[in-house]
């Protein structure tokens, strides 16, 4: 949900600070988010493949632009060499030897958390990845190879730009203009844009940058869809019609306006809890693979991964020491799909949870049989290994205490829950004979 609002709250940033954006509209900071949120989920209502088709547009033309503004910086710096000696004059002034810059940038490096983000939605829309035709179902291992790919290819595209968008604008940017107010704050690579290759190229980096910020909240979009319907109504934790892709796509579009509401739209705000929610992510992400490394005896894979955990932790701890705000907002959060999922359960505990029958044929011999000799009477018995003995024991009592006439057929009925929080599966029904006894179970 932050993913989405706190997108949707940038988008408008970059809509305003736009020097062709009319100064009068710039109170309207709240309105134009809302719409934006609005704008992402009627895409949504439209089709999933559809909004699905609009990102990977807005990506190609996104990255074309920025892989033409960091060429031009890198041959800028390229024909200018002395730039590259200042920040190397300036980097020898500030620190004695390249230890203290590596301990500066560790300390630094909890700052760089947003700078994360898209894995983890990377990860939510695994089931939209195509797998082999001979795929099982339980263990795909076509759409996980795939996956990786995925996973790896933004890893690869994401560490080449943040590495030449880094280098180009901390070299050729003045420090004044990263300050508040300043021309390049925010918005450092479209000031780069208006600055080598004029306005028009500017403008229209500057209308990709905010389509791809309005979108990028598609791919969470795309990550409850695609998990909310699979888990909360099977557990009881939501109602039934969530599983239908409209209502949700409304219901969670509410969800985001309440919430940019909240935030009055400041980016500023809601990054605290974003950071918070892909840190932890992450964390708990790498610890998992580290437990699964070590649990598999391969120690070297244990203590690669087990080192990377740590740095996430560490990051982690230090984004909530410095910005308490994000995990109170995540608690809340937290709170709040519990209340409701809570809620939820008490209202559907009586519900049928069954979504199909399905009868071996000894069971549909058992009750065709039964049916045409009279009343059919269900007797409930606890499975406790029965014999012929203790079966007509508890046929004699239920006869006696419910006076069930001596013509009517008796079959005993009984139940075995695997999973007793599963409020949606099928109903497997086997029928046995023990001596006459007949049973479902």
């Amino acid at each position: 949900i932050i993913t989405v609002t706190l997108s949707a709250a940038d988008a408008t940033a970059h809509i305003i600070e736009n020097p062709f954006f009319p100064p009068s509209l710039h109170h309207y900071k709240l309105e134009i988010t809302l719409l934006l949120i609005a704008a992402l989920g009627a895409v949504f209502l439209k089709g999933f493949n559809e909004a699905i088709g609009v990102a990977v547009g807005l990506v190609i033309v996104y990255l074309l632009l920025n892989a033409v503004v960091i060429a031009i910086g890198l041959a800028e710096i390229v024909s200018k060499p002395d730039i590259l000696f200042e920040w190397q004059d300036n980097l020898n002034g500030k620190f004695s030897n390249p230890v203290m810059m590596i301990v500066a940038a560790a300390l630094l490096f909890p700052n760089l958390a947003l700078g994360l983000s898209g894995f983890e939605t990377g990860v939510a829309v695994m089931p939209q990845v195509k797998g082999d035709a001979s795929d099982d179902r339980e263990r795909p291992m076509g759409r996980i190879r795939n996956a990786r790919n995925l996973l790896a290819s933004s890893a690869i595209i994401m560490s080449v730009y943040l590495l030449g968008s880094s280098l180009i604008t901390t070299t050729l940017i003045a420090e004044k203009e990263f300050q508040p107010g300043g021309k390049a704050n925010g918005r450092a690579l479209a000031y780069l844009a208006y600055e080598f290759l004029g306005p028009v190229f500017g403008t229209i980096y500057d209308i990709s940058t905010i389509a791809i910020l309005w979108f990028a909240g598609a791919s969470a979009m795309a990550g409850l869809l695609n998990l909310v319907p699979n888990y909360l109504p099977k557990y009881g934790m939501a109602p039934e019609f969530i599983r239908a892709t409209r209502p949700l796509t409304i219901f969670l579009t509410i969800i985001c306006a309440a919430v940019t509401v909240w935030f009055e739209a400041d980016v500023d705000a809601q990054g605290g809890a974003y950071a918070t929610g892909v840190l932890a992510l992450m964390a708990s992400g790498a610890f998992a693979v580290t437990l699964s490394y070590w649990r598999e005896g391969r120690t070297t894979l244990t203590w690669v991964f087990g080192g990377i955990t740590a740095i996430f932790f560490y990051t982690l701890a230090v984004n909530i020491s410095e910005r308490p705000d994000g995990l109170e907002i995540a608690a809340f959060f937290i709170l709040s799909i519990l209340t409701t999922s809570i809620i939820s359960r008490i209202f559907r505990s009586t519900e049928l949870r069954a979504d199909r029958i399905i009868a071996d044929d000894e069971a549909l011999l058992i009750i065709d049989h039964s049916r045409t000799h009279g009343t059919i009477r269900l007797v409930c018995n606890r499975p406790e290994g029965e014999t012929v003995e203790s079966l007509n024991r508890k046929e004699a009592e239920e006869r006696a205490v419910h006076n069930i006439p001596a013509q009517d057929p008796i079959i005993f009925l009984e139940v075995y829950v695997p999973d007793s929080s599963e409020f949606s599966a099928e109903l497997v029904v086997t029928g046995h004979r023990v001596g006459n006894h007949n049973i479902l179970r």
